[in-house]
């Protein structure tokens, strides 16, 4: 094909300077975006520029402009089928009540277990107090929980002065932190296959069972669930959820069915990861504060009714949450 090279390069030269303004705004401007218009015209410009690398190509002697085309037409390409994330700034409020619950759900089955051997250890230690109560000083590591439970109850209804008065806010962090480390142990336990995870639930299972028996059979129900309700029915759940992670950390580890590099698999749930150690955190957080400004309050100062009746409500709210926000988000992430 015979063309007048000077006189094809004058005409189209403009073309490609137009396309040329199009890719420096797309590679320096990151958050600019092309209306429906400025993408037809980037295509059409695309386009020609490619039908001109095709003609300039025959000519040898013209190295410099089919380089600068070939350039041009490769940038333009890249910028057409790259897959460029969308930037967003994190929104705490969209990642607890979208993202955190999405991801929770996400390792239903991982939680599934989490609570099967919390309550595998709950029963173990039930029925080992209720057969032995001389048990009580191992399976119970703690002084406040060696006195019998009709003691404990008449100290604490008695009390007449407000013991934590003064330090309520260095009580809960410190219930926050104690948590939290607990929690993250579980959580790093992943490590030994889940063997540690296992260890772990189970044995705060026994705990919880063998002080629950003992006060249901010492006739304290109502001191216990006024007592561990408020916080317990957030508590308990966050260090559930830490398990859960654990397990998640374990199957990557074992990867039986998975073929790809262990640094791979480790990279594919960082972000998920992180999501539920945040979550639990938060967790744990609210139950820290709920535990030294409500939970150690009992009747008469507080009524044992109200204090189970806001368990109550918290844990259906924590259901609901965990089970429901962010659902229809999630359902439009899997239709895309």
């Amino acid at each position: 094909m015979l063309i007048d090279v000077p006189r094809f390069i004058s005409a189209e030269g403009e073309y490609w300077k137009e396309l040329e303004y199009y890719l420096r705004r797309l590679e320096t401007q990151q958050d600019w975006r092309m209306d429906l218009a400025d993408v037809k015209r980037f295509h059409y410009l695309y386009e020609r520029a490619s039908s001109d690398l095709a003609k300039i190509s025959t000519f040898a002697a013209e190295k410099e402009v089919r380089r600068y085309l070939e350039t041009l037409v490769a940038r333009a390409y890249g910028e057409i089928h790259e897959a460029r994330l969308r930037p967003h700034r994190f929104s705490p409020i969209a990642w607890f009540f979208k993202t955190f619950p999405q991801t929770f759900r996400k390792y239903s089955r991982a939680f599934l277990l989490s609570c099967l051997l919390t309550f595998a250890g709950a029963a173990f230690g039930g029925i080992a107090i209720s057969f032995d109560p001389g048990a009580k000083e191992v399976l119970m590591p703690f002084s406040h929980l060696q006195m019998s439970p009709a003691e404990r109850v008449k100290m604490e209804e008695e009390n007449k002065t407000d013991r934590m008065q003064g330090v309520k806010a260095s009580f809960s962090a410190n219930l926050m932190t104690h948590n939290t480390k607990i929690s993250i142990l579980t959580l790093a336990m992943g490590m030994t296959f889940g063997l540690g995870v296992v260890v772990l639930l189970f044995y705060n299972g026994v705990i919880l069972g063998a002080v629950c028996l003992d006060y249901i059979l010492a006739g304290e129900t109502k001191f216990l669930l006024g007592w561990l309700l408020p916080h317990g029915v957030i508590e308990i759940p966050a260090i559930l959820i830490a398990g859960q992670a654990g397990f998640l950390i374990a199957k990557t580890l074992i990867g039986s069915a998975d073929r790809r590099l262990l640094s791979t698999r480790f990279r594919q749930i960082s972000s998920d990861l992180v999501t539920l150690s945040g979550g639990f955190a938060c967790l744990l957080i609210w139950a820290g504060m709920i535990e030294a400004f409500l939970s150690q309050y009992h009747e008469p100062v507080i009524p044992y009714s109200a204090k189970i009746a806001f368990g109550c409500v918290e844990l259906v709210l924590l259901i609901l949450y965990l089970s429901r926000s962010g659902q229809g988000e999630l359902h439009a992430d899997v239709s895309k």
